[in-house]
């Protein structure tokens, strides 16, 4: 989906990922095109262009459209990964961030301390990058780092990740 030349993804890319955005928003408020169209003070023709792509929205209307469904635009970090390490990670909702995860044959419960500082020793060292975005909270990780259990290799590795995340606490 990049262009050609490796950089930024294309203007089709982001005509499909807007689209798939907005029909997602309606399907999750439960709503039909013609009701939404209603609330958000567009025609469900459309609404119908801007979910297939054929159209694409100004920023303020796809703003109105996602809040007549009950959902806002919002900004989030990007997270890139470099040698199996992000350059950040986000702050996750509560119920995610102390949940439950399997990490290998083991499930832990990140809402016990001596329990998340183990799931993410293990996350750290072995885990993919979908498990990382998902599982380790930012600052609850810069909480625990010095208790983590880890190779001084994956330690230099994250270290600067750390680094930032106290930088920004």
């Amino acid at each position: 989906m990049s262009s050609p030349g490796g950089g930024l993804p294309d203007v089709n890319f982001w005509a499909a990922r807007g689209a798939l955005l907005l029909k997602q928003a309606r399907h999750e408020a439960s709503m039909r095109q013609q009701q939404l169209a209603g609330v958000c003070g567009t025609s469900r023709t459309t609404l119908s262009a801007y979910e297939h792509a054929r159209k694409s929205p100004t920023l303020e209307t796809a703003g109105r459209i996602l809040d007549a469904a009950g959902f806002r635009l919002a900004l989030e970090p990007k997270v890139e990964f470099t040698g199996g390490v992000p350059n950040r990670l986000p702050r996750l909702p509560v119920g995610q961030a102390l949940g439950r995860v399997r990490v290998r044959e083991r499930v832990y419960d990140l809402s016990v301390r001596e329990q998340r500082r183990q799931a993410y020793s293990a996350l750290l060292r072995d885990g993919d990058s979908q498990q990382l975005v998902a599982y380790v909270d930012e600052v609850l990780l810069a909480d625990l780092w010095d208790e983590l259990d880890l190779p001084a290799g994956v330690r230099s590795r994250w270290a600067p990740v750390i680094e930032r995340a106290r930088a920004r606490m």
